[in-house]
């Protein structure tokens, strides 16, 4: 086998977590940081199905966590938008920049607060990523989990743990907003009292739960749950804790019971539809993932915090042309956000239609016309146009 095709197989076998196949490629010849024509590593190709066993192996081997592939994104950084912390801490362990930025400016903290992964968020924090950094959107960390969120408990607590790690609720976006003013227009009523310092939690199993479970012991975590329901009446908020345990520990048909039991209580509770589209994410089940955020969209159409995510998990997927078109769904209902034309037009010209990622851009350009990387990717969708042409 020459050295191309012992590559190739090196990327393949790392997407597998294929541990054998990975050592007897390198022993035999394969280029540990060989890129392919996404400038894919193994190591990224790894870190993109969650094979922690052969990220560790890769990373063993010398395999570089900092490099980018053509679109500008490191495996650390991937590692962190994906919700991945064992290999985020994996990445840090071997040297991860963690002032690194991805193409659109944000550092590995922004996507897991966006996306609602508190492990990770904590895994980032606790290495140091700055808290406070804003990316080119004129985001924060916090601001992103405010706006990007749903003022639920998940998002709470990702809140919860960016302010008292220094995060400054008064840093202004782009047009001038805090994240305390995103919080009143949103109706985010605990977010604000957080965001305040106003917030308290008073269930005492809580407390102690989530502070076991910052030191990974969730079992430990679990149990105080258990012991609170024997003595008191289950609510929602204790079965979210377990399950969210549960899926942490990778139970997830136990974790997707809790969740139905809270729907079953409570079918007006929708937030339990992203818990358990997440679980099914984490559960590489992308079918059934979808499946409950469109449960979620069909029960309440005008939310766009559901479509949302649905849409980057559709990027994540490679999915790009349902992306669009529940892009241009959001933009129905909310047409001010040039962020969602911004979505779109990365989308677009991921399917090689340049001129219409031109167009959408242009959109997200006549709302801020000031902001660089908006530019930028339009002059990158021009110059692609050129070559296609």
């Amino acid at each position: 086998m020459d050295n191309k095709s012992l590559n190739s197989e090196l990327l393949l076998a790392s997407e597998r977590g294929d541990l054998i196949g990975i050592e007897n490629l390198l022993n035999d010849g394969a280029s540990v940081d060989y890129k392919d024509a996404d400038g894919r590593t193994a190591l990224m190709a790894a870190t993109q199905k969650n094979q922690v066993a052969a990220a560790k192996k890769l990373i063993d081997a010398g395999s570089d966590v900092n490099t980018r592939d053509i679109t500008q994104l490191t495996p650390f950084i991937a590692s962190a938008a994906n919700g991945f912390y064992e290999i985020t801490r994996l990445m840090i362990a071997a040297g991860a920049d963690l002032k690194s930025v991805n193409r659109f400016g944000g550092t590995a903290l922004l996507p897991s607060s966006e996306k609602g992964y508190l492990k990770t968020v904590q895994v980032c924090i606790d290495a140091g990523v700055p808290v406070n950094h804003a990316n080119n959107l004129g985001w924060s960390a916090l601001l992103e989990s405010v706006i990007l969120g749903n003022g639920g408990r998940l998002y709470s607590d990702i809140i919860q743990t960016l302010v008292d790690a220094g995060a400054d609720v008064n840093l202004p976006d782009r047009d001038g907003k805090s994240s305390i003013q995103h919080a009143v227009e949103l109706k985010q009523d605990k977010v604000l009292k957080i965001l305040r310092k106003e917030y308290k939690e008073e269930n005492e199993a809580i407390i102690k739960a989530k502070d076991l479970a910052k030191n990974d012991q969730y079992e430990e975590a679990i149990a105080e749950i258990n012991k609170s329901v024997e003595t008191a009446n289950m609510n929602l908020d204790l079965i979210y804790y377990k399950g969210y345990f549960l899926q942490e520990l990778k139970k997830f048909e136990e974790a997707l019971q809790e969740y139905n039991e809270a729907l079953a209580l409570d079918p007006n509770d929708l937030d339990f539809y992203f818990y358990t589209a997440n679980c099914y994410r984490l559960w590489k089940k992308p079918k059934e993932a979808l499946n409950e955020y469109d449960k979620a969209c069909r029960l309440d159409p005008n939310e766009t915090f559901y479509r949302y995510h649905k849409s980057n998990y559709l990027r994540e997927l490679g999915r790009h042309t349902e992306a669009v078109d529940e892009m241009d769904k959001l933009l129905a209902l909310q047409p001010h956000r040039y962020d969602f034309s911004f979505h779109k037009a990365n989308s677009l010209r991921s399917l090689g239609k340049h001129e219409e990622a031109i167009a959408a851009i242009e959109n997200a350009i006549a709302h801020d016309s000031t902001n660089p990387l908006y530019h930028l990717h339009k002059e990158q969708s021009l110059e692609l146009l050129k070559k296609a042409k």
